[in-house]
């Protein structure tokens, strides 16, 4: 099946999505999770079909292949396919905000030269922000862009980009205006660009050696004289720092979801667990300390799985310019909250699921320690969680309604 809707779902539509996406988790992801974990095989042919399915444009408008959903339809697909591989459906997740942002953000040729495969997953994107010298303070960059005639020129050095090495379109941040002192330049000087993955002066470095997401590659993206035509501006000269930060958001409540599925896969693997496990003449499921901790664990994600999908509705207000949306910030600090509290209990719930199991959780042919490895990344990716309680420490102190 297609996914050609538009922002507009009927119930029906909305259910033949998810059962689309719910097939495709478990017939084409579920079943190699494990050998592409071990292998580190990152499967651009499973990707492809992805494509064709609609997902590489989730929020991408229709006239360039993209599926032109919601957010909150969004988060409800990337769970379903986490509960697959949250490794794999996490990639997709970078891969729509590459793709969402040439939407959002580009001209009609640059929207035209990159969305059509993008959407369709033949071709893959990469978003460049970090650096090797500047995690969590993203004004910091300082890889340049120096402007030569009508071409820029980027030198610098990128790390932890997911998809590095396998894009056909990498979404760089560089700094234009070099500024002076300490943090030069700030946020006000920092442009984003689309460089090929076939730029001359591209390079990466090694796949990281890493505890989780192992079926898809991270590497540094390096940069030397990289020459691109000023038409390869994102956006305006300036305004990357803006781009990057709008991005934020759909990316900080789509990891949770993320860590929504995997860890509603591990729970569904204890619960079955629970009842085939005799200890002492009785199943584990009869013991009231187990059904505590179940009704904990689900209590949890039930709680987490409704900040995500309220944080995903308030983006949605925001972005169709609904007159009773939140404001910017209260949105900012709700995709905060959501991707604080769902990344934080997913891996609670997985670290509880592998318990529950006692030595069998620890083997990797139950699969239960894939999926603790693979959500504890996303307790520090798209701004750590100890990023986020700044965010939200900062707006309830300047309350002033209270």
């Amino acid at each position: 099946m297609s996914m050609t809707a538009t922002a507009s779902l009927s119930r029906d539509e909305r259910d033949a999505i998810l059962d689309a996406v719910r097939d495709f988790a478990r017939t084409r992801l579920a079943p190699h999770a494990l050998e592409w974990d071990q292998q580190k095989h990152f499967p651009r042919d499973v990707l492809a079909v992805a494509g064709e399915l609609g997902l590489g444009g989730l929020y991408v408008r229709e006239d360039v292949g993209g599926t032109g959903l919601t957010r909150s339809d969004a988060v409800t697909i990337v769970e379903e396919l986490a509960q697959g591989d949250p490794t794999i459906a996490a990639y997709i997740t970078i891969h729509n905000m590459v793709a969402w942002m040439i939407d959002r953000y580009g001209s009609e040729e640059q929207r035209q030269q990159w969305l059509p495969g993008l959407t369709a997953m033949t071709d893959l994107g990469a978003y460049c922000l970090t650096e090797p010298g500047a995690g969590s303070d993203a004004a910091a960059i300082t890889t340049s862009a120096i402007a030569e005639g009508d071409t820029y020129v980027l030198t610098g050095v990128k790390q932890f980009i997911s998809g590095a090495g396998e894009a056909g379109v990498y979404v760089v941040m560089a700094r234009t205006d070099p500024g002076t002192g300490s943090g030069a330049g700030g946020a006000r000087g920092i442009t984003a660009f689309l460089v090929p993955g076939d730029a001359e002066g591209l390079s990466f470095g090694p796949n990281e050696k890493k505890m989780g997401w192992n079926a898809q590659p991270t590497r540094q993206v390096i940069l030397d004289r990289v020459r691109v035509p000023a038409s390869a501006v994102l956006g305006s000269v300036g305004g990357g720092f803006a781009i990057a930060m709008s991005g934020l958001n759909g990316g900080r409540i789509n990891i949770a979801a993320c860590s929504l599925g995997g860890a509603q896969w591990a729970l569904d693997r204890a619960v079955r667990y629970v009842h085939e496990r005799f200890t002492f003449g009785e199943p584990l499921a009869d013991k009231q300390a187990i059904v505590f901790r179940l009704a904990d664990m689900a209590t949890e994600l039930r709680a987490a799985r409704a900040l995500v999908r309220d944080a995903a509705h308030a983006l949605d207000a925001l972005t169709t310019g609904d007159p009773d949306a939140p404001s910017r910030e209260e949105v900012t600090v709700q995709c905060a909250m959501a991707k604080r509290f769902a990344t934080d209990a997913g891996f609670t719930v997985a670290n509880e699921a592998l318990q529950l199991h006692g030595g069998y959780g620890y083997l990797q042919d139950y699969g239960i320690e894939k999926v603790v490895r693979d959500l504890r990344v996303h307790q520090i990716l798209e701004g750590t969680n100890e990023i986020m309680r700044v965010i939200i420490g900062r707006h309830v102190l300047s309350d002033t309604s209270r």
